[in-house]
């Protein structure tokens, strides 16, 4: 059985990067899954810009840099380009742009699921979002 396709929503990858309780668990063990190949995990480009400039009153530059890195050689990145933002903004179901780029991001790879915690953000998403607790059941973790 091949592995599970997923796209890790920003808010998921917060979790692991800052150590958010009582959410940090599950996004750790997401990575770990990720890391182990368990899962096929993919992060939209966006979000790691988007994480950068987050990170910047917890890390310093470097150490935002080096997290990142560390993150990018485990999970692959889906590159966005003309087309996605097009079709994301031209996307009259999504309210919010970045959740919909997301969801284009997860169909440009064919994923499973997006993993996120805000489940109701991707209603209209044809790639059916997940709770990373309810993904992790699935693997039988």
């Amino acid at each position: 059985m091949n592995a599970l396709a997923v796209l890790i929503d920003t808010d998921v990858l917060l979790d692991f990067l800052v150590d958010r309780k009582p959410f940090t668990k599950y996004a750790k063990m997401i990575i770990q899954r990720s890391q182990e190949k368990a899962i096929n995990a993919f992060i939209a480009a966006h979000s790691i810009t988007n994480i950068f400039y987050i990170l910047r009153k917890i890390y310093t530059v470097s150490e935002r840099k080096q997290r990142l890195l560390d993150l990018c050689r485990s999970i692959s990145i889906v590159e966005i380009g003309n087309e996605l933002i097009i079709n994301a903004l031209a996307d009259n179901d999504f309210s919010d742009i970045e959740d919909c780029l997301q969801a284009e991001c997860a169909g440009t790879v064919n994923a499973d699921y997006i993993i996120t915690r805000n489940i109701d953000d991707y209603n209209h998403s044809l790639i059916p979002a997940i709770l990373p607790e309810n993904l992790l059941k699935k693997l039988k973790v």
